[in-house]
């Protein structure tokens, strides 16, 4: 389908303009604005950026599976993303605070988001997943782009406070038409707020390619906010890591926001309720098969001795493990009592809920004993 689009919305889908350290193959390749950013980046951090992609692809696809089998109401599968999600949390301070999209999977794995909480939303056993506090990461956000406003006034307070840490704001290509990413760019210029926007272009917004709504590269909107930006491959974990650590030290040392647009791809539907075999071809799904993110960097640590098979039997333990617990928790879960619904809505006790606590009792009630429950 993209070989129909004009030079300039063509332009917007190239991989080839991007900063990038490992290049399609796994070979390590040089980039002046990011080599200094991954200096410390040894053949035991690259094991455990790969561990937790290989984690991230192993739980998303579990979650597909759940979904299919009539454990989840939806899933939004992120298989081809693990790169940016990943290396972008990997080089976050532990007190950063994220605000994710409902794909942003692999940020929460990174964070230490138990197997539980990534499925019983989505099953509909519980208001929401898990602690943000906890985990210093927002709640998914299901409304396109909200989070980049939340993210924003998350920044404001960090400089209230008189704070060292950043909020990062996660979207997709499709968020970046919406009025709240624009608004929170324009707030975020203003008061050079302590934010990195993460752009994850990955190819479409549904069923919409991202050269029909963004006729040039995502990254040069930014500085006409007056936000330095980067444009990096979102299949490179390595490059992903740099560009996170260069954008948080923008918005850390009071430069105000930065902007990342991650160029990557969405292998498979939008959500499980989505079938992309109705507006893109199977050619164009080979060609970024071929750009896999994990193969790039399972290659480049064969290259220098850091990838075994004793490596990855213990990957794929590990993965087995995670998944399991995640199976577990979900199949034959009870449903919470009808009254829960009513909980943890406010934090202090409120008279207008107590009201509507009763009145939903009462009609519990006309269905016979232990409706309520």
């Amino acid at each position: 389908m993209t070989d129909t689009l004009t030079p300039a919305a063509a332009a917007s889908t190239d991989t080839e303009d991007v900063a990038r350290l490992l290049d399609h193959e796994g070979v390590r390749v040089h980039d002046e604005r990011l080599d200094p950013w991954i200096a410390d980046v040894d053949a035991a951090m690259l094991r455990e950026l790969y561990r937790d992609m290989a984690l991230t692809r192993r739980l998303d696809a579990e979650g597909v599976a759940l979904q299919r089998q009539g454990h989840l109401g939806l899933w939004a599968p992120a298989q081809g993303q693990e790169a940016v999600q990943v290396g972008t949390a990997w080089a976050c301070h532990d007190d950063d605070f994220l605000f994710p999209s409902y794909r942003e999977i692999g940020i929460e794995l990174v964070r230490g988001v138990s197997p539980a909480d990534f499925v019983m939303v989505w099953h509909g056993a519980q208001h929401s997943s898990y602690d943000p506090y906890a985990v210093a990461i927002a709640n998914p956000q299901i409304i396109i782009g909200a989070q980049s406003l939340h993210a924003v006034g998350y920044a404001m307070g960090i400089q209230r406070d008189g704070g060292d840490q950043v909020a990062v704001a996660y979207f997709g290509d499709g968020a970046t038409s919406q009025g709240d990413v624009n608004e929170a760019m324009v707030f975020a210029a203003s008061y050079e707020a302590p934010v990195v926007f993460v752009c994850s272009n990955n190819q479409w917004a549904i069923s919409e390619p991202v050269g029909l709504q963004a006729r040039f590269p995502i990254a040069g909107r930014a500085p006409g906010f007056g936000i330095p930006s980067m444009r990096v491959d979102g299949n490179d974990v390595l490059a992903c890591v740099a560009a996170m650590r260069w954008a948080a030290d923008v918005a850390r040392s009071g430069g105000g926001p930065a902007f990342l647009e991650a160029v990557t791809y969405r292998i498979g539907p939008h959500t499980t309720s989505d079938d992309p075999t109705r507006y893109r071809s199977a050619e164009e799904v080979d060609h970024w098969h071929a750009r896999d993110p994990l193969t790039r960097v399972e290659a480049y640590l064969r290259r220098i001795g850091g990838f075994d098979d004793a490596f990855a039997e213990s990957v794929t333990t590990d993965a087995d493990r995670f998944t399991a617990a995640m199976r577990s928790a979900v199949v034959g879960a009870q449903p919470p009592a009808p009254l829960a619904v009513f909980d943890h809505v406010y934090a202090e006790p409120h008279t207008g809920i107590a009201e509507q606590r009763a009145d939903y009792a009462s009609y519990l009630d006309g269905f016979g004993s232990g409706g309520a429950a």
